[in-house]
């Protein structure tokens, strides 16, 4: 598909880079139903096999591969998502050069294609530490390298002096189907009956459903560009969800008993632990002292600016875990009752 060029345009042509990834699954799949000629470029195949078709195996990396198969298919619309995403490189920038290279070669095609109208790059709100309030949307501070990454790419992005239209997004904390770590392992030690409630915490949370995630950038891309160019919005669920209603969704969906609530000492202990564990290997460590401080800390997002240009979500709370927990059991993640 991608190897031929422009021939037919009775639908837009939106390319997603990524597209092979949790959102990107997502979006695939969103913008295929919804009439869009659908290209993925990524150097993973599809974790759909429904959504083969629609890839082509490509490292953006690579700037003449990427500049390559970008102009070959002359998109109108860019998802630009691939990037890494783990928090596991710990000693060099080099390890994200997905994040930094990556952006620099899709800037560069996207201004070689010369078709493209509209592009949104996919940041992170790991360009501040949880818990921090920017001031601006250049004001970061990020606590990792990844998030450093991820700042390196805004900057890039802001300063290319693209043609076309542009936002750059940051996804908050997205869950939903296809996902996988952190989130699915929130959800998998609730079926396991393993999830405790921290005791004296129930933290506000900017999460998002990734059905709600697509529709929005379905939303920024036919906004009035008055509305998005240029612009930073954080993507997330509105209204934010209070932490101890959404896993007693999950646990009620999942028809589990009562979530007990465990002493905040008790998980810091534990959080340190699996910090010792992580260190020496084990990546899906169920718990450290990150993803406990993620646990317990106020995350809310400015998000009336998004709310006003997409106006009402298409997925509840309970509908979003509702749709989770069945893809879960029919995906094997969890067992079926």
């Amino acid at each position: 598909m991608g190897s031929q060029r422009r021939s037919d345009t009775s639908s837009p042509r939106l390319l997603i880079t990524g597209g092979s990834g949790f959102i990107g699954t997502n979006a695939v799949e969103y913008f295929s139903r919804r009439g869009y000629s659908v290209l993925n470029l990524d150097i993973k195949p599809p974790v759909n096999p429904m959504h083969r078709a629609l890839w082509r195996q490509c490292d953006i990396r690579n700037k003449a591969e990427i500049g390559r198969e970008v102009c070959a298919f002359a998109p109108d619309y860019v998802l630009h998502l691939a990037a890494r995403t783990d928090l596991a490189e710990r000693s060099d920038l080099c390890g994200y050069s997905a994040n930094i290279e990556g952006v620099e070669n899709m800037l560069a095609a996207i201004e070689s294609a010369g078709s493209v109208r509209r592009a949104i790059f996919a940041s992170s709100r790991m360009v501040c530490r949880i818990g921090y309030r920017p001031t601006s949307d250049t004001d970061y501070c990020p606590p990792n390298l990844y998030g450093e990454s991820k700042v390196i790419g805004e900057r890039m992005v802001r300063a290319a002096g693209l043609g076309c239209d542009w936002t750059l997004v940051r996804p908050t904390s997205i869950w939903g189907p296809w996902f996988d770590v952190p989130y699915k392992i929130f959800f998998t030690t609730i079926a396991r009956g393993l999830y405790f409630h921290p005791g004296g915490c129930d933290p506000v949370k900017s999460f998002g459903f990734v059905g709600n995630t697509v529709f929005q950038l379905h939303r920024l891309l036919d906004a009035p560009r008055e509305r998005v160019r240029g612009k930073t919005f954080y993507v997330c669920d509105y209204p934010p969800l209070r932490l101890r209603k959404w896993a007693e969704m999950i646990r009620v969906a999942m028809r589990r008993g009562p979530i007990p609530v465990v002493p905040l000492p008790a998980l810091k202990l534990a959080a340190r632990c699996g910090d010792v564990l992580e260190r020496a290997g084990w990546y899906r460590v169920p718990l450290t002292r990150f993803r406990l401080d993620n646990l317990v800390t106020d995350m809310e997002y400015e998000t009336s600016e998004l709310a006003d240009l997409c106006g009402e979500l298409p997925y509840g709370l309970e509908e979003g875990v509702a749709e989770t927990v069945a893809w879960m059991r029919s995906a094997g993640e969890i067992p079926r009752r």
